[in-house]
């Protein structure tokens, strides 16, 4: 068959036109970076218009972490139970993607923080003499009436040779704190790196009245250091070097940038990342019937090269935390530095041995799985921003900083300067909702009608609950000051109190160097009152991971 020109033409023209709308068409609806799929508007136009990153490929992996894929696992069950606790009944739960520290927070990451609070708020200064003072970790939990340890009292914390080991004497509310301000250094180095601040100033322009938090920085960018503008740009300053017709705007969610804040592990996301099921696809493993973080039932290493020694550090018998003289089991008696032992088959250290470790969760017996069984976790107490006069998030001030008094008569601060002051939710931000009905939910299904004997309702609690008719009726001591500074203790000495059981005492995790192999195992769950702090028990910092499940294309075969 013969085709003349115009024939050949048409056809040309044709086919041109067709692979033109078929480009056009898939630039749009798949997300192109300059059109909308939903309007056909132009996205990021340097002229104006809705701003998104379309080039966002995936969440960066923050300082510290490694990332522990999410699944399906059986929380809870335990080898052995000799201590006959019955806390924990095996569940089968899910839990997302998370990052988590590869290490425990050691005690040079700490210091770091103690050196940026004491620089940033001296405690010379009236106003800030009770930050720095109140994230001193307890030194004196090394101390033992029978005992000399003197040496880690004066020692443990600040000295050269203990810098790499886990950071104890911290209670579990300086753990929340250290994490808030540990998101905010980051965040604020990952902008100064692309260009919304200015290079150094976290170290050399942050003062009490001009810091950075990331929360206050997304809701008033301009409020940062103090609305200081040589410091806080408009947009990128090394790419708007030289085009005026850029866009100035802050950073925002939708750059994609800002990383979700460092929170603790919640219980379920800490034993999950211990087990590590992931190394070994064998159903019995699958099904949860394994005893530690590693292979195996036993705590010795069963490898040619290293057979015989410890998988982990801690207390091998009575009187006996690391072995002979030159024979040590573990190579420890205290603590040791992080990185000792092999990692389990996420790449995390020693989830089992070394420092039992603080998570998010307030202790029950009960994992409560007909609740919940996705993402569990009890603690759940939510805020919101307060608004001031001027209909924007109030920032806190000098003048308004919170202090808490602990039971032990330490003042702790409950917000910094440069933070967005916070508030409990009301009944009208719950009103007709379906998912959570108040803010504090640390004894949902706890208490009620269809867990005690002796629920009444209390129209003068917040949670509508007779106090002295709780499932757990803990003792209700008060330790405060008077108006003149000076402490007061009131105790309840009440017989009718049951159990140390409330809603300030959480869970932690792990064995120590001060227990024996039985602890080792990622589900044997223990609890201790919230602002206390051993030497025994440390922490280590998770993050959430926003997107998708894993990085994989593909699901496996």
């Amino acid at each position: 068959m013969r085709i003349n020109k115009n024939t050949a033409l048409k056809l040309f023209m044709a086919v041109a036109v067709t692979v033109g709308f078929t480009g056009c068409s898939k630039k749009g609806s798949g997300g192109s970076g300059n059109t909308s799929s939903a309007t056909g508007w132009k996205i990021n136009d340097k002229k104006g218009g809705f701003q998104h990153n379309s080039n966002y490929k995936q969440q960066e992996t923050a300082p510290g972490l490694v990332e522990v894929e999410g699944g399906t696992f059986t929380m809870g069950r335990v080898s052995d139970d000799v201590m006959h606790d019955w806390n924990n009944t095996p569940t089968q739960q899910h839990v997302q993607s998370f990052y988590m520290d590869e290490t425990e927070v050691t005690n040079v990451m700490y210091m770091e923080y103690l050196d940026w609070l004491k620089r940033v708020y001296p405690p010379s200064e009236e106003n800030y003499k009770n930050i720095y003072v109140g994230a001193l970790p307890d030194t004196l939990v090394w101390r033992s009436a029978l005992g000399y340890n003197e040496t880690m009292t004066n020692n443990y914390l600040r000295h050269p040779a203990y810098g790499d080991y886990p950071v104890v004497g911290v209670n579990w509310i300086q753990a929340v704190e250290f994490s808030k301000w540990r998101t905010d250094r980051v965040n604020e180095s990952v902008l100064e790196r692309e260009g919304y601040l200015k290079r150094d100033a976290k170290v050399l322009d942050v003062t009490a009245e001009s810091t950075f938090s990331t929360e206050a920085y997304l809701e008033s960018p301009s409020k940062s250091y103090g609305g200081n503008e040589e410091i806080v740009y408009k947009g990128q300053r090394n790419r708007l070097a030289g085009n005026e017709e850029a866009k100035n705007v802050y950073a925002q969610r939708t750059s994609g940038l800002i990383l979700p804040e460092y929170r603790l592990p919640t219980e379920a996301e800490w034993e999950y990342a211990a087990i590590a099921l992931v190394g070994n696809r064998e159903y019995n493993l699958y099904r949860g019937n394994k005893k530690y973080p590693w292979r195996g039932q036993y705590t010795r290493n069963g490898k040619r090269q290293t057979k015989g020694d410890q998988l982990a550090n801690f207390k091998q018998g009575k009187g006996d935390y690391g072995g002979i003289a030159g024979w040590s089991d573990d190579n420890a008696d205290i603590t040791a530095p992080v990185k000792s032992y092999p990692p389990n088959d996420f790449g995390l250290y020693d989830m089992a041995g070394n420092v039992a470790e603080w998570v998010a969760d307030v202790y029950r017996p009960i994992v409560d799985d007909e609740g919940n069984d996705f993402n569990y976790y009890r603690g759940n107490v939510y805020m919101k921003n307060k608004i001031g006069d001027d209909g924007r998030a109030e920032i806190v001030t000098a003048e308004t900083i919170e202090y808490d008094t602990l039971s032990n008569g330490r003042i702790q601060y409950r917000n910094l300067p440069g933070q967005i002051a916070q508030e409990k939710i009301t009944a009208d931000d719950v009103f007709l909702r379906q998912n959570y009905t108040r803010s504090d939910n640390r004894n949902y299904r706890d208490g009620d009608v269809q867990s005690s004997r002796y629920f009444s309702y209390d129209a003068n609690e917040e949670d509508g609950l007779d106090d002295n008719k709780k499932m757990y009726d803990s003792p209700k001591h008060y330790v405060g000051a008077d108006s003149i500074g000076n402490m007061e203790r009131e105790w309840d000495d009440s017989s009718t109190r049951t159990t140390l059981v409330n809603d300030n005492v959480r869970v932690f995790k792990g064995g120590s160097w001060r227990d024996r192999a039985y602890w080792l195992d990622p589900s044997q769950r223990r609890y201790f009152p919230q602002d206390m702090a051993t030497d025994y028990i440390g922490f280590r910092c998770a993050m959430s991971k926003v997107g998708p499940k894993s990085s994989r294309k593909t699901a496996r075969n």
